[in-house]
C-alpha cells in the first residue's frame, strides 16, 4: 500500500509490516519510545504493535508491506532505521521491488531476504513487564467476553490504578481501547469471511450494532457494511 497523509495516525498493526517513509518527517512512539522518521527510513512492525504519532512535518507519504507467516512468528524484532542504515539495504529492495512492479519470483526473493534480515537484527526488543504481558495475554484469550479492570488487574497480579497506568506507558494505549482495536480486527476478519455486519456485534463482544458502528468507524475510516461492500467488490484488498 502507499498512503499519504496528513493526519496524525494511532493505531495497532495487525500484520508484519515493513514500512518506508517516502517523504515527509515524523515524530512517532512504538517499541516502548519515540522515534523520528524521514524519507528512506524504514520501520518494522509486528501484530499488535501499537503506533502513535506525535509531530509531523507536513504531510508524509509511506509505502507499507504486510504480510503474516507463521514462520516468523517468534520474530522479536523492533526497530526504526535510518536510510543511511547499512542493516536496512534488504529492507530497501524490498520496497524498490515493489515499487517498480516486479515479478512474483523476484519479490519473493527480496521477501526472503528481508526476512532474514529481520532475524539478524540483533537489537532488543522492548518487552512489556510481567504483569502487562499477563494483562496482555488474557484479553488477547477472551477479546469476546464482558470483561472488568478488576479481573484483568487480578489476573495481571496488580492493582488496577498500577496497571492502567503501566499499560499505557508500556503498551501506547490503555487497556479498553486495546480491547477494543482486538475486537475490530475480529469484526474486519468475520466481515470478510462474509457474515453479515448487523450480525456481529455480540459474536466480538460489542452490546449493539450502534457501537460497533461507532468503534468500526473510528478505526477502519468506514462502516462495517461499506467495509463488507468493499470486500465482496475487491477481495484482495481485505485487511487493508
Amino acid at each position: 500500500m502507499r498512503i499519504v497523509s496528513d493526519e496524525p495516525y494511532f493505531g495497532m498493526k495487525e500484520t508484519f509490516l515493513i514500512g518506508r517513509f517516502e517523504a515527509g518527517r515524523s515524530e512517532f512512539w512504538t517499541h516502548g519510545r519515540e522515534w523520528s522518521g524521514a524519507p528512506g527510513s524504514v520501520v518494522l512492525f509486528a501484530p499488535g504493535d501499537v503506533h502513535r504519532d506525535l509531530k509531523r512535518d507536513g504531510p508524509v507519504t509511506y509505502q507499507l508491506i504486510g504480510f503474516s507467516t507463521p514462520r516468523i512468528d517468534s520474530l522479536g524484532v523492533q526497530s526504526c532505521l535510518a536510510a543511511d542504515d547499512p542493516r536496512g539495504l534488504p529492507f530497501q529492495r524490498l520496497h524498490d521491488a515493489v515499487a517498480a512492479g516486479a515479478d512474483r519470483f523476484a519479490l519473493e526473493c527480496a521477501l526472503t531476504e528481508a526476512i532474514g534480515a529481520m532475524a539478524a537484527i540483533e537489537e532488543t526488543r522492548f518487552e512489556p513487564t510481567r504483569p502487562v504481558r499477563r494483562a496482555l495475554g488474557l484479553m488477547r484469550e477472551r477479546w469476546a467476553d464482558a470483561l472488568t479492570l478488576d479481573e484483568l488487574a487480578e489476573y495481571a497480579g496488580l492493582d488496577k490504578y498500577h496497571l492502567c497506568r503501566a499499560f499505557r506507558a508500556q503498551v501506547g494505549m490503555p487497556p479498553h481501547a486495546y480491547l477494543t482495536q482486538l475486537r475490530i480486527l475480529h469484526a474486519k476478519a468475520l466481515l470478510a469471511a462474509g457474515a453479515r455486519p448487523k450480525d456481529i456485534a455480540p459474536q466480538v463482544g460489542l452490546y449493539d450494532q450502534s457501537q460497533l458502528n461507532r468503534h468500526f468507524r473510528r478505526i477502519v475510516g468506514m462502516t462495517p457494511g461499506q467495509y463488507s461492500a468493499k470486500n465482496r467488490q475487491s477481495p484482495a484488498t481485505a485487511g487493508r
